[in-house]
């Protein structure tokens, strides 16, 4: 099982915890252009990160995330400069709630095209592609989340569900049921994000407890998950090492 990283921010002080970890890995780095992506790219040094994944943001006032209702613009601008590309990219797909809500509003007309786009890009790009979700695998949930533009059919991907115990307080249960539900609808190419360890873009993320790591990532080792990706790198310290080491 492979561990690895978001960082949503990414500095000198977040990306140098990446010589602390001492096996292989991967980093999905955010950012807002692939120019942005690439300078940061130049800034990560160690020969165990096997691949590094561009995490396309948007600013602020335009939806921060991806979805039918990031400003269409926006949108437009980021998957446009993918084009011809074949680099790993991420798709955070999640809803502009909290970001800025009047999106709602302003995007509702463009919603089918923009809803549409995020489809077309996901059919056609030519490098490997993971889509993060929201987590939910009942069928009720799909079809929810399909209508909302947050959930696509894309056998090629790799689909990244985001099950922060910290912030949802689900049971050990809920996430064991969770991850064999995963494994049976997409295999290996099903991916498990686990987390909080550090604040996130809303700052009031709580952190998850080392003891309450290592239990999650034992959970996804015994169903023999090939990845799992923790938020977020700029966490990392003495004490999630040593889980980290032990696993």
């Amino acid at each position: 099982m492979i561990i690895s990283y978001f960082e949503e921010f990414p500095d000198y002080k977040s990306l140098s915890k990446i010589k602390s970890i001492t096996t292989p890995t991967k980093l999905y780095i955010a950012a807002r252009s692939l120019a942005e992506f690439n300078q940061l790219k130049t800034q990560i040094r160690s020969k165990n990160v096997r691949e590094i994944i561009y995490w396309p943001i948007l600013e602020k006032k335009e939806g921060y995330w991806i979805s039918p209702f990031s400003h269409h613009t926006a949108l437009k601008r980021i998957l446009d400069e993918l084009n011809g590309q074949t680099i790993s990219v991420m798709l955070d797909l999640e809803l502009p709630t909290t970001r800025n809500p009047w999106l709602f509003l302003t995007q509702f007309p463009f919603f089918y095209s923009n809803k549409l786009r995020i489809s077309n890009f996901i059919d056609t790009y030519n490098g490997k592609l993971y889509l993060c979700e929201y987590y939910g695998q009942r069928s009720i949930h799909k079809k929810i989340f399909r209508i909302l533009g947050l959930h696509y059919y894309a056998p090629h991907a790799y689909i990244i569900k985001m099950y922060y115990q910290s912030i949802h307080q689900f049971s050990h249960q809920f996430l064991e049921d969770q991850i064999k539900r995963g494994k049976h609808t997409w295999g290996n190419n099903f991916i498990l994000a686990l987390g909080t360890i550090a604040k996130g873009i809303h700052g009031t993320e709580p952190r998850l407890t080392p003891e309450e790591l290592a239990k999650n990532l034992n959970e996804a080792k015994r169903h023999d998950i090939e990845e799992v990706i923790i938020f977020r790198l700029g966490g990392i310290d003495e004490e999630y090492n040593k889980v980290l080491n032990a696993i």
